[in-house]
């Protein structure tokens, strides 16, 4: 709900009655909601450049991540490192299975590219109960917020995806048994772990207003740090193949976050006491 600023001029939003803010929200759902059918008629009719150029694209060996890990491989001669060399089959089982999975994809697809406006709706309707300060410290958060999951989303594509699909995709209990992989649980694979990263990227916004509002402190960071890496390391295990190499790739970056996420934690804590202190 909208805070009441003492001294200044009331804002509009701030008469409004319960049954109003869930109007205002509404509209806000309603604008969010076009924007990812739009982007996602536009995924649709894309159809060759989102299924052969991105959604499959991973399991080929000329896939970007695919062909640094065989350079990697040839630099340190370590065969094991080559990944998707061999490309394996994939099927649809229903006979409307390929028309859903493109009306499946097609929605991730638009949910994914119009997040930065989905984002900037849902801020829209926050922006006007915060204090003035509160806005100024919150400056750009559309941006990073939008920033940070599209970056994780990313890294979850170029990263985690390729190595889940090289050993998920190979992994074999019997030489009886082949592996033909259903459309739909391939775009289920790809599309979750693409999102998780997203989710998991937005741990330094966590961290801010968690620390804005005085539940997160760098103190308590800093003194759990080494249960958080462990946290951390079980997370990489869950979202990667059980091998050690995948897990330690993938964690890294979530100790890079984790230690950002203790940098902003102790400077919003800095400001909170320098605006005690001003009061």
């Amino acid at each position: 709900m909208t805070k009441k600023k003492k001294g200044k001029e009331k804002d509009p939003k701030e008469e409004m009655s319960f049954l109003e803010h869930l109007e205002e929200l509404r509209w806000h759902f309603i604008r969010a909601f076009l924007a990812i059918i739009i982007v996602s008629i536009v995924v649709f009719i894309e159809k060759d450049i989102v299924f052969n150029k991105i959604i499959l694209h991973p399991k080929m060996p000329d896939f970007w991540t695919n062909r640094m890990f065989t350079k990697l491989s040839d630099f340190l001669n370590i065969d094991s490192l080559r990944i998707n060399t061999h490309q394996f089959q994939l099927i649809s089982i229903n006979m409307s299975g390929q028309f859903m999975v493109h009306i499946w994809t097609s929605i991730i697809g638009g949910l994914i590219v119009a997040s930065p406006y989905v984002i900037f709706e849902f801020w829209q309707f926050v922006k006007p109960a915060l204090y003035e300060k509160e806005k100024k410290n919150s400056t750009g958060a559309v941006f990073y917020m939008s920033g940070l999951f599209l970056l994780g989303v990313l890294f979850g594509y170029y990263l985690i995806v390729p190595l889940s699909i090289n050993f998920l995709g190979s992994y074999s209990i019997s030489a009886n048994v082949i592996n033909q992989i259903n459309i739909l649980s391939y775009i289920n694979t790809v599309a979750s772990i693409s999102l998780a990263g997203g989710i998991v990227f937005e741990l330094p916004v966590f961290v801010f207003f968690l620390s804005k509002v005085g539940i997160l402190t760098p103190e308590f960071m800093i003194k759990y740090r080494k249960h958080s890496y462990v946290v951390l390391l079980v997370l990489s295990a869950i979202i990667t193949p059980p091998d050690v190499f995948s897990q330690i790739l993938v964690c890294i970056p979530l100790v890079v976050l984790y230690e950002i996420g203790i940098v902003i934690s102790r400077k919003v804590e800095k400001k909170n006491k320098e605006e005690l202190d001003a009061m």
